[in-house]
């Protein structure tokens, strides 16, 4: 089978000063190497832009209207780490789109990808470390709201606690949130998940693919969700320049098979978004977010 990866220009089509923390350009190399080592197994798709009435499913209205009209304060954009531009809120709605998308086409064919997404750190009221809107939690809600699912579960194994995800989703109990985060890290100040598993830096490999493992079974069989949202941040490899693990390359790779493996063993809809991934060095970079479609191509593929 070949399986739907979404992905748009707009993704790395942003204009950030010298220097910038964030890799935009990973999102085109990512797509380009899939393409290179994947292409019998991944089928591309250009996702719809989302409109703010998706968006304001989960986002407060006046955050929306200002963030699209530019009238954020300073303060505010400063959080969310972008300057604002009109590329910024297309990439934005595309991005959201091919959650939504990603997750009905895997309701339909059991699993989909986007070489974007992972926005974990979006409150309902105000954007926060490069993420603007929670695009999972958008796509969560909008299967609820029609009708498509009866339970969501956001997976997210991003080194950073999904702060934004357990805030926005708190009211949601058929929302269900679980996050697999380095506990000394950003955010300083975490929010309540429906499940939250905070580790030590030092944390071996197989001991983290054990928690993974056990999480996941765990949070399933007391959930019983109708389809997985999966969030497989890079940022727990040991040379991300943000993350404070020391997961091998091997143990991403491990880590992006046991989730895979699961949903597929198990028949659960598995929509998986790259997440978080910071090096300078983009080939490095590109090479950590691979490994989720090296999983995902030796299993479904």
């Amino acid at each position: 089978m070949t399986i739907a990866c979404y992905y748009h220009a707009t993704y790395s089509d942003l204009n950030l000063p010298e220097r910038h923390r964030f890799p935009i350009k990973k999102y085109i190399h990512l797509h380009q190497n899939v393409l290179e080592h994947y292409a019998d197994t991944f089928t591309f798709y250009s996702p719809s832009c989302a409109s703010a009435t998706q968006i304001s499913r989960c986002h407060d209205d006046h955050y929306v209207t200002n963030f699209f009209n530019n009238s954020l304060d300073k303060k505010s954009v400063k959080r969310i780490g972008f300057p604002w531009s009109s590329e910024l809120v297309t990439r934005t709605c595309y991005s959201i789109g091919a959650a939504i998308d990603g997750a009905q086409h895997a309701l339909k064919h059991g699993i989909a990808t986007n070489i974007s997404g992972g926005y974990h750190h979006a409150f309902p009221d105000y954007g926060s470390g490069f993420c603007i809107f929670n695009d999972l939690a958008i796509a969560a809600k909008e299967l609820l709201a029609t009708n498509q699912v009866d339970k969501v579960l956001i997976f997210d194994l991003d080194v950073h606690q999904g702060d934004g995800t357990a805030k926005t989703c708190a009211q949601e109990p058929n929302i269900v949130t679980a996050s697999i985060h380095c506990e000394r890290n950003f955010p300083m100040q975490k929010q309540v998940s429906d499940y939250d598993i905070g580790l030590d830096e030092n944390i071996s490999d197989d001991d983290y693919i054990n928690c993974v493992n056990n999480t996941l079974e765990l949070v399933c069989r007391l959930e019983q969700p109708d389809i997985i949202l999966y969030n497989a941040g890079a940022d727990i490899y040991a040379r991300d320049e943000l993350g404070y693990l020391n997961i091998s390359l091997d143990g991403v790779f491990q880590r992006d098979l046991a989730v895979t493996q699961y949903c597929y063993s198990n028949n659960i809809p598995l929509l998986a978004v790259s997440g978080g991934g910071y090096q300078r060095n983009l080939n490095n970079l590109v090479e950590v977010h691979l490994q989720l479609y090296k999983a995902i191509a030796a299993v479904y593929g």
